[in-house]
């Protein structure tokens, strides 16, 4: 009760200074003004700035290093969101738009919602949908569409910028194919299950130690340190939010090295590549 107060008094407050601003705007003369536009994870924002260049200016909700399962926006990040256009909202399920969607909603009803995750088949059980270079090209194909729209008379802007973006995707993506496509070992061990569709679109095998959340039991713990060793396992994959105490004593059981990459980093395409360069080592 006592957060919904709060929440419907920063609501108040926001409207009032956007009014304020909305009015102070029309005596205001100058350069061509951004697009403001908002997102969930900072790996949109790659994606976004990639095709709207210096149309747009970026609001992500989930800073770097937050967890998306728990993060709550800031006050100020409210204030932001309130002058956005457009929400590109991943689509696929993670925490943090579950929780929060339909209160940015209602805080800006002005605001167009785009689902970035619109034409990829979803998985249930993970959302992490960007972690494949082939659903980024969609993603980005999405967000150009709706820039697009938002803003027609810079329309061969934002399909030039799509296209050049896309075709490092698309190099990366070949990449991927024909490293991985070549690998005998087709099983990764990670702590945290975020690489799903990377899995599923090149033929490997994701091993989890954490499932829903949750640390595994022992006895789950003795079963994959069992596999591991079985398929000779030499590198556990882990994020910086990770608990990593689990994936420790399972390297240190099957004599494995632990490799750490934020499925939430910024930098897109040079994570990726990074986690192309660790899965060349398995």
């Amino acid at each position: 009760m006592k957060k919904t107060r709060i929440f419907i008094l920063i609501i108040i407050a926001i409207i009032i200074s956007t009014l304020l601003y909305t009015t102070s705007k029309k005596w205001e003369t100058g350069p061509e003004e951004k697009i403001i536009v908002a997102a969930s994870i900072m790996p949109q924002k790659e994606f976004i700035e990639a095709v709207g260049g210096d149309k747009v200016k970026v609001i992500v909700m989930v800073p770097p290093g937050a967890d998306p399962h728990t993060y709550e926006p800031q006050p100020s990040q409210l204030k932001e969101l309130s002058k956005a256009k457009i929400y590109f909202q991943i689509g696929s399920g993670i925490e943090f738009e579950k929780t929060w969607m339909e209160r940015l909603k209602e805080l800006n009803p002005n605001m167009k919602i785009i689902n970035c995750s619109e034409g990829i088949k979803l998985m249930k059980e993970d959302p992490h949908v960007w972690t494949s270079p082939r659903n980024a090209i969609i993603i980005v194909e999405n967000i150009c569409k709706a820039l697009e729209e938002e803003d027609p008379n810079n329309k061969e802007y934002y399909n030039e910028n799509m296209e050049k973006y896309v075709s490092r995707l698309e190099k990366l993506d070949r990449e991927f194919n024909q490293t991985l496509t070549e690998k005998q070992n087709k099983k990764i061990l990670v702590y945290h299950p975020a690489w799903a569709y990377l899995c599923r679109d090149y033929k490997l095998e994701q091993i989890a130690i954490e499932k829903e959340g949750k640390e595994p039991s022992p006895q789950t713990l003795a079963k994959i340190i069992q596999e591991a060793k079985k398929d000779n396992i030499k590198i556990i994959i882990v994020s910086p939010q990770s608990n990593k105490q689990s994936a420790q004593a399972i390297a240190d059981e099957i004599d494995a090295k632990m490799v750490t990459i934020d499925p939430l980093a910024e930098k897109y395409i040079e994570n990726m590549e990074k986690m192309l360069q660790i899965l060349k080592g398995i």
